[in-house]
Order: C-alpha cells, then structure tokens, then sequence
C-alpha cells in the first residue's frame, strides 16, 4: 500500500499539482470566509465547498469545468436551504435525504458535470447534518459556500489554471443501455436501497451521528460500477478508516483543537486526499477520517467514543452497501469488466487506424487523442478487474487471468504509444507494408470482439521500420489476448461471446 503511493508514477506531476493547488484554495476560502467575519462553522462550511469544487469538477475542457462550477450553488444552496428546514421533521428529513442520494447517482448518467454536481448535492445535505444547521444559519452558510466557491475558482480558473497547457483525457462514459440495463439506473437504486438500511441501522447506533453511515454507503458507490468494484471499495473505506483512527488517537485526540497545529494538520490531510486519491483509496480515506476529526477537535467535541462511533457507523455503511449491491439488482463483475475491455480494444483498432493515416500522410489523423483516451479506459479496466487481482480474492486461477489480461493490455498500450510517437515523426515515410499490419490489427480486434479465431501473427518484427515493429508487437499481444478472454465458463474473467 505503501508503495502504491509512493512509488506510483505521476507524468507531468500531474497529482502534485493536483494537491499543491488544493491546498492553496482551500487555505484562501478558509482565510476569506474568516475575514469575511464568519464564525467557524461558516468556515468549515466554506472549506468543504471549496475542497468538492476543487475535487469533483472533472470536465474534460477548462470551460466546462467553470460552468460545472458556477452550477454547483444552483444545485447546493436548495439542496442545504431544504436540509435546514427538516432539521426538526426527522420523517421528512430522512426520506428527502434518500432522494437526494438516489438524485446524485442517477445524475452519472450525464457523465462528469451530471457527477459534480450529484456529489456536491449529496454532501451539501450530509454538512448540513454535520453542523446541525438550521434555518438561522442560512444566511451564514450561504455567503460562506458562494465566497468560498469564487475563491476556488479564483485559484484554479485563475491564479494556476495548468489544464490550459496540458487539458486532461475525456472521462469514459459509463457503460450504457436503457432502464434497468443501464448501470446508473442500477446503481441509484442500489444507493437508495443502501443508504436507507445505513440511515435505519445508525440511528440505532446513534441519534446523532447516524449521517455518517449513509456517507460511507455514498461515497463506497462512487466511481464503482459493479458488484465486485463496490465490495472491494467497501473494504478498502473500512480499512482506511481504521488506521485514521489509530492516527487520529496519537494526532487528533491529544491536540484538542489547539488551531495552529490543527490547521497545519489539515493542510497535510487536503493534500493527502488530493494527492493519493488516484492511486490508493484506503489513503484517501485515511486522510479523510483524520481530517474529519481534526475538523470536530476544533468544535469542540472530539473523544474516543467519538471515534470509536465513527467507526461503527463506517461499518454500517459499509455493510448497507453490501447488501444492496449483491441483492438489489446486482452487476456482475464480469459483466463490466467485458464492456470495458471490449471498449479498450476498439479504441487500440482507432488508434491504430489513425497512426497509420498519419503515416501515410494525412495530417489530420490525430492518434494521440486515441492513446489519451486508451489510458482513461485501461484505468477502468485496472478497476474493473481490482476485485479478481485482489490478495483476498479466492480463486487463483481467476486471479492469474486477470493479471494476464491487465499485462497484455499493458502491452498493446505500449506499442500504441511508440507507433503514435513514430507517426508523430514528419520525416516518416509510408511503407505499403504499414497497411498489411493494420489490416491484421483491425482484423484482430474484430475477431477478439466478436468471438471468432484470432490469428497468430507469423512476420518478425523489423528493426529497420520501427512502426512495423510496434505493429507486430501488437499482433502478438492481441492474439495472446484470446487465451484468457476465453476461459472455460467455470473459470471465466469476462463473458465468453458467440
């Protein structure tokens, strides 16, 4: 776990800067809330707007993500407005809080900005819980979160806009179909259904605190898309939070708030969360428990009961999810892991098309946008198949697969990046042997998708074409690709096609 964080490549710095600039406008949205003369609770609340706007907006153009962001509060502020005025109706509280839930996954359907604001919805009502906001605070909340969502976009639309220069790689669209066939829809019912036995359960454990069990349930439904996904980020939340509350005992507890280390202290978590959330989930959610208690030390509140409480609610949620994803409409694990995959190899049969028009000199091929894109689906694939190559897992033989289709992947992607980067070379020439090689790629990939036989490529690489080099490559791995895609139905990593 250690080594995923920080060994885990990071081209362009692209986490850190993800981080550094995180930290900075939550730091100014705290500061501006404070001279803004809010108390602390406007503080708190302006942070955690300024750190989701800074999170969840992932739209894949600069634009994009400043309209996401100038949408947030259209979403937020009614969202909050309703959770104060329920705050004495706990009836009406309770089911409005399952709608939003059910709301803000079904919103996935449109893709990114659906998302942000799903989230920020959802956590908008979960604050208002944390505070005990009631309609007295409105006034207060609401110039908190409007200063501290200018305040970010100041930083990141402003003061340290890097994806001007380096935009990011669109977000793959979740796999789609219609009404029940469609995973978000699947999904929204599935957090409904979870969220209401975590908000059941932990009102019996607490009175209280029961909001953070229905958190857990959310936030283990984020960025999952079946059964397998789900359980093992219900693990890895779980886990996360126990060691942030081992931490939280020698760090949080002995500290009592005191405000300097304190703040230093979440400046350290902010950054934590921003920079371990792509590689390692239990770190995030580490960062995630310490930064929540430090944040209830300076309220005023934070014990060992407290967290031994948290901890119990974070294993209602937990389980909440659990139990919805294996028995309200469940999603097989192969059957997503198929989808992506199957996405993954039409994309490397695109990029490959593209490179060789290049090659063959059509200027307006652009294959590096098909290797960009390549990289977003082998990530959701790498997720995807997280539950078989997990050390829990108890099938090896499914495990072993798993891992050899995640290499070979690796491997088509690697010779798709050194065929674009020749084709990216305006002094490489058109060899007629490039289309020979691309047919047999296209055909490859037709015959992984489809079902039929897949070819053994017999031609040796060349050293004196490097394209064709990266071509043959390519062959070889697409054709080792059958073996493991086709496993006997006992023993099967993705559903077997005929």
């Amino acid at each position: 776990m250690l080594k995923r964080v920080f060994v885990a490549p990071d081209p362009g710095r692209a986490r850190l800067r993800f981080a550094v600039r995180a930290v900075l406008g939550i730091g100014l949205a705290v500061m501006v809330c404070g001279l803004a003369g809010h108390s602390l609770v406007g503080a708190v609340t302006g942070g955690l707007a300024a750190l989701l706007a800074l999170f969840t907006v992932t739209d894949a153009t600069v634009r994009g993500q400043a309209v996401t962001t100038a949408l947030l509060p259209v979403v937020g502020l009614p969202v909050l407005a309703a959770a104060a005025e329920l705050h004495d109706h706990p009836v009406t509280r309770d089911l409005t809080f399952l709608a939003v839930v059910g709301a803000g996954v079904y919103a996935r359907r449109w893709g990114p900005r659906g998302h942000s604001l799903g989230v920020f919805a959802f956590m908008t009502f979960f604050v208002a819980q944390f505070l005990q906001a009631t309609p007295r605070h409105l006034p207060e909340l609401y110039a908190a979160v409007l200063l501290s969502l200018l305040t970010a976009a100041v930083v990141r639309f402003g003061l340290w806009c890097y994806e001007r220069r380096t935009p990011p790689a669109p977000v793959p669209a979740p796999p789609g179909g219609s009404g029940l066939a469609r995973v978000t829809t699947r999904q929204a019912i599935q957090a409904t259904a979870g969220a209401g036995f975590a908000l059941v359960v932990g009102q019996l454990v607490s009175g209280q605190r029961w909001y953070w069990a229905v958190g857990a349930t959310w936030w283990i439904f984020v960025n999952t898309a079946s059964r397998g996904e789900t359980l093992v980020r219900g693990f890895r939340r779980v886990l996360g939070t126990v060691i942030g509350i081992g931490l939280g005992l020698l760090v949080a507890v002995p500290l009592q708030g005191a405000a300097a280390a304190t703040a230093v202290l979440l400046a350290v978590c902010v950054f934590g969360i921003f920079y371990t959330a792509a590689v390692s989930y239990t770190w995030m959610m580490l960062c995630v428990t310490v930064l929540a208690e430090l944040l209830y030390g300076l309220l005023g509140v934070l014990d060992p009961a407290l967290l031994a409480l948290r901890l119990a609610e974070t294993g209602v949620g937990a389980l909440g999810a659990v139990l919805a994803v294996l028995f309200v409409l469940p999603v097989t694990t192969h059957t997503i892991t198929d989808a992506w995959i199957q996405r993954a190899l039409r994309c490397v049969h695109a990029a490959t098309a593209e490179a060789a028009a290049r090659l063959a000199g059509d200027e307006s091929a652009d294959p590096a946008a098909r290797v960009a894109e390549l990289e977003q689906l082998l990530a959701r694939v790498r997720l995807s198949v997280a539950p078989l190559v997990h050390p829990l897992n108890p099938m090896p033989a499914r495990k072993r697969r798993a891992r050899r289709v995640l290499a070979l992947l690796d491997d088509c992607a690697r010779e798709i990046r050194g065929l674009v980067a020749v084709a990216a070379d305006p002094e490489a020439s058109h060899d007629a042997r490039l289309a020979a090689a691309c047919w047999r790629v296209e055909a490859a990939v037709e015959a992984l998708t489809g079902g039929t036989d897949v070819t053994v490529p017999t031609a040796q690489p060349t050293a004196s074409h490097p394209a064709l080099a990266h071509l043959h490559g390519l062959e070889r791995a697409l054709a080792e690709l059958a073996q493991p895609l086709r496993a006997p139905s006992d023993a099967r990593l993705v559903a077997q096609r005929t």
